[in-house]
């Protein structure tokens, strides 16, 4: 029996969801269906039980990259980020399945919101059942990250509240810090919060760590070649003023403010943990003292995108050093030790606003 968490809510396990989609006299009757689990296809389910067939009917597929799909910036292009589909005896359930593995390194961030509607959706109609296959980690990292948004509650408090419901209720710590960072950025996805960009490295440095290539969908815009003053663009933005870092030697721009991933001085390797704070100091953008800016990787750096594990930074235009790149990391002057790090020395640079 999947445990109820709020009126029209339940989660559960791979057992939960073969009765939802195969009992229509079950008790509670489900309109919804959420499936966390490896594989978004039916059969991660029917194969469960030998001769099962449960009937489905594609309602729609999301892949990333593709027109209508939201921006997933950790995400590379092409991947399957969600199926929706009508399932069971007469089509009567609407289920959406949801690729992700159980492990700490897995992307929950993502796929957070998608998941959040659909429950919120699900709730105006009929009951919903939110299951992965042991009904442990995956399942309940959603109805916390649920609860947290839905009740503003900090994710110690959601957390306690379901274990009060289900005590097998645990995500994984890959998780826990993501729903921490989801707390942080205030109960939203902003992939243009700073928390963001961290989190979005991080995964890049996870990728390059396990062999994969890294495509230049990971790659920001060349700030050096975006539309400047003068040229035709909104004239909201325009009126937006920007810190821009130029080559000293030949005026490139080569970064902008937003390209910038702070760290917190002198706390070493913690500075990128997600959800740790030695003494409770939060986040700080105060590096006034620090010798080098950090960056995100952009479409300028050749010898990144060639794949090098190391290396120099120049200016794409006029060939001056400005830094190096490392993926197993560089230690700022400050002491914190950032991973991966694309580092511009300051020395190299001008400040401007554009």
């Amino acid at each position: 029996m999947p445990h109820l968490v709020r009126e029209r809510l339940y989660f559960g396990d791979i057992k939960d969801a073969i009765a939802a989609l195969t009992e229509s006299s079950s008790t509670p009757a489900f309109t919804h269906v959420l499936s966390v689990v490896s594989s978004a296809s039916i059969s991660f389910i029917t194969d469960c039980r030998p001769g099962l067939a449960i009937p489905t009917e594609e309602v729609r597929r999301v892949v990333s990259g593709e027109e209508g799909a939201p921006p997933t910036a950790a995400v590379p292009p092409g991947t399957l980020m969600r199926v929706v589909e009508r399932a069971g005896d007469g089509l009567r359930v609407m289920r959406m399945a949801v690729p992700l593995r159980d492990t700490e390194e897995e992307n929950l961030l993502d796929h957070i919101e998608p998941c959040l509607d659909f429950v919120d959706e699900g709730r105006k109609v009929g009951n919903v059942l939110v299951h992965c296959f042991a009904g442990v980690s995956r399942s309940a990292s959603i109805i916390v990250a649920y609860l947290m948004r839905s009740e503003q509650k900090s994710l110690e408090e959601a957390l306690e509240s379901l274990k009060e419901i289900s005590e097998s209720a645990c995500p994984n710590d890959g998780f826990l810090d993501q729903l921490k960072l989801f707390e942080e950025m205030g109960f939203k996805v902003d992939t243009s919060s700073p928390l963001y960009k961290r989190f979005r490295l991080k995964i890049l440095g996870q990728s390059y760590k396990f062999g994969e290539k890294i495509g230049s969908y990971m790659f920001e815009d060349d700030p050096g070649l975006s539309p400047q003053s003068g040229s035709c663009q909104d004239s909201s933005k325009t009126e937006q003023h920007k810190t821009a870092y130029r080559c000293r030697k030949c005026r490139r721009i080569i970064a902008v403010e937003d390209n910038v991933i702070s760290h917190v001085p002198g706390e070493g390797e913690s500075c990128f943990d997600w959800n740790r704070r030695k003494s409770g100091r939060p986040y700080s953008n105060k590096e006034q003292d620090c010798s080098s800016l950090f960056v995100e990787p952009l479409k300028w750096m050749t010898p990144v995108e060639d794949g090098a594990l190391e290396g120099k930074l120049s200016c794409i235009h006029c060939g001056a050093r400005l830094g190096y790149f490392n993926w197993s990391g560089i230690q700022c002057n400050c002491g914190s030790w950032v991973t991966p790090a694309f580092q511009i020395v300051k020395s190299k640079v001008d400040i401007s606003t554009i």
